[in-house]
This record gives C-alpha cells, sequence and structure tokens, in this order.
C-alpha cells in the first residue's frame, strides 16, 4: 500500500513529472479507475496492448475504448491527450522551415510516422527558396503497400502554386531500403512533375535508426542521385 507521499499525483507536485515512470503519467490520466479496474490496473494494460508509448500515441477513441476499465468519457478524454501530444510535437517546427536536406524531412515527418502500422504518403509543397508551404497526407494504405498517385501529388502542389515538391512515405518496419515499387513509383512522380511543372526534389522513405542497415532513419532518393 502506497503511503500518500508516494502516490503518483504526490510525488509529481514533490519532484516533478520526469520523476515518474510511464505507466504512473498514464495512471494520472486516467484518475480515480473503476471498480475491478483501478488506475495503475488500466495504465499497465494500456501499456501492454499498445506495446510502446509511440504506438499509444497513435490510438483514437475506439482503441481506447477496447480496454476494460475505460468507459466513453474516459476513452475521448485520453485520445484527446493523445491528439495534444501529437500536435506539439508536429508543431514544433516552424511550419515556414527551410527544408534543403533529406534530415530535415524526416525530422518533420517522423511525428507523424512514429507508431504506424500502416504505409502513409505525404507530400509536401515548396516555394522556391525550398521553404515548406503545406503538407498534406495523401494517402493511407495497408502494412506492406500504399498509393502514391502523381494525381493526388502534384494536385495539392498546384493548388498552393508551389515551385517544388517532396514526396516521403513511412516503412512500418523502420527499415527505409526502398522497394522496386519504391523506385518505379518515383521515376513516376519526376515525370509527371515536368509535365506539369512542379519540380520533384526528392522522394524520402521515412524509417527508424535503429532499424535502418546505414543508421540514418530515412532513404533518400535525391541523395542517392535517383531523381
Amino acid at each position: 500500500m502506497l503511503t500518500p507521499e508516494d502516490r503518483p499525483r504526490e510525488r509529481l507536485v514533490r519532484l516533478g513529472p520526469r520523476a515518474l515512470l510511464d505507466a504512473e503519467l498514464i495512471e494520472l490520466l486516467i484518475g480515480a479507475g473503476t471498480k475491478g479496474a483501478p488506475a495503475p490496473v488500466v495504465a499497465s494494460a494500456l501499456l501492454a496492448e499498445s506495446g510502446t508509448l509511440a504506438a499509444l500515441a497513435t490510438w483514437d477513441t475506439h482503441d481506447f475504448g477496447r480496454v476494460h476499465g475505460l468507459g466513453p468519457a474516459k476513452a475521448a478524454e485520453l485520445a484527446a491527450a493523445m491528439e495534444l501530444a501529437r500536435r506539439i510535437r508536429e508543431r514544433a517546427q516552424d511550419p515556414g522551415e527551410k527544408l534543403d536536406a533529406p534530415a530535415k524531412v524526416w525530422a518533420r515527418l517522423e511525428p507523424f510516422a512514429a507508431g504506424l502500422a500502416v504505409e502513409k504518403c505525404w507530400v509536401l509543397c515548396l516555394n522556391r527558396r525550398n521553404r515548406l508551404l503545406a503538407l498534406h497526407e495523401v494517402s493511407s494504405g495497408t502494412a506492406t503497400s500504399a498509393l502514391l498517385h502523381p494525381r493526388e501529388v502534384f494536385r495539392h502542389a498546384l493548388k498552393h502554386a508551389a515551385s517544388a515538391a517532396i514526396v516521403a512515405h513511412n516503412h512500418p518496419s523502420g527499415d527505409p531500403t526502398p522497394s522496386p515499387a519504391d523506385r518505379a513509383v518515383t521515376r513516376q512522380l519526376a515525370d509527371a512533375g515536368r509535365v506539369v511543372g512542379v519540380e520533384l526534389l526528392d522522394h524520402v522513405v521515412v524509417g527508424r535508426p535503429e532499424a535502418d542497415p546505414a543508421g540514418k532513419g530515412w532513404f533518400s532518393f535525391g541523395e542517392a542521385g535517383l531523381i
């Protein structure tokens, strides 16, 4: 039995939030819990079910609602907290930043890709100085494939009067090594960009450094001289 001063809320006030374990922080978000499902048990179940905090951050209301001990109201509150965390991380970068290196593209998109179990594709619309005008998700696929169609990519670029574009997609495995399909669609996109007058600057595959044979966390077709 914890003494009052050892409870997560009191320890947070006394020592600050960084002194708490992941499960204890989640416990505070849950609150009192329910009969038969106290907050510490539910917090541990959430971590066990999601596997990682990054994966938990991608959960929506339906996902939280499947966990025993969380009603609709609490599931909605937790989903809102995860969405706020994502937005804070996404907006830490200046929306008008200059994207002149694949490392910057990876840093911009890694918050979107973290924990995803499916492939998603994005287009980054740039002005003449390679500063970001807009970022759009253009497709979402299965765990092994995603549709990256020139029509969707350049529709957004033309809408924002972009001079150039960068496309990107994630590999859920974390290994950004491009597939033959990735190579083929890159050639298709580059050709389409020349037709509509929007230069394709790069196609970046977003992964994780620990799963990348090169240790970077991304693969850049531009950096590799393949555009």
